[in-house]
């Protein structure tokens, strides 16, 4: 800590606008961690226990009344919505085979559903892309800013350069301390993420699969008259 306020001391605007920029990547990544595990623990344990739930109910009337008290994040819940939507007369989307409409319609469920899961992931991708760079650049500007001050004043000795050039190596470290945990978060994340689009992926295969043979709507009949 004494280095890091000696370094902070001695530097000059730049120096200082890097540490800061540093120390906001290192926030903002470790919100990014805590908000993207929660969500996502929560996305995969409501994604086993809906689909579940879902194929287990009796009618689609219950299936959805199942989905709304499970699926907290909002992923599965679209899907079944979009399957059961209706396409606007009148458009170039209309136009089409009922058959394509229904994919569009859950294909772009989807697509809102994994976006959903993977907001964040760019930030933590560019996080652990560029702090190492940015330190890097603190070192460098550290090391010049440190040897124009020694030979202003005439100083050349190991002893008054190892000082400020020591100092200034702690920004490297700190672009390190950044890195580390957002490229092992990202792809933590990105494991929890492709398995639970594979679920989702399965789930609107099926969903339409049901829907082109007609089962849905008359489930849903079924339901209604029960």
């Amino acid at each position: 800590m004494q280095g890091i306020m000696e370094f902070w001391s001695a530097s000059d605007g730049i120096g200082r606008t890097t540490a800061a920029l540093l120390f906001l990547m290192s926030i903002g990544s470790w919100f990014l961690i805590g908000w993207k595990s929660w969500v996502l623990k929560r996305a995969s344990a409501d994604l086993v226990r809906g689909l579940a739930g879902f194929w287990s109910a009796p009618n689609v009337t219950q299936a959805r009344e199942r989905l709304q008290q499970i699926d907290r994040e909002q992923i599965i819940l679209p899907l079944l919505t979009a399957a059961d939507a209706k396409t606007a007369l009148g458009t170039l989307a209309a136009s089409s085979q009922p058959e394509s409409q229904l994919t569009r319609r859950i294909r772009d469920a989807l697509h809102r559903s994994v976006a959903h899961l993977q907001w964040g992931q760019v930030v933590l991708a560019s996080v652990a892309s560029t702090a190492p760079f940015i330190g890097l650049f603190g070192t460098v500007w550290g090391i010049y800013h440190a040897l124009v001050s020694l030979s202003a004043e005439g100083v050349a000795s190991i002893d008054k350069v190892s000082g400020p050039v020591g100092e200034a190596l702690i920004m490297t470290a700190a672009g390190l301390a950044v890195a580390i945990p957002a490229a092992l978060a990202f792809n933590l994340f990105n494991k929890w993420i492709n398995a639970a689009e594979a679920e989702l992926e399965g789930f609107a295969h099926d969903l339409r699969e049901w829907q082109t043979q007609g089962s849905f709507h008359k489930t849903n009949l079924d339901g209604d008259s029960a």
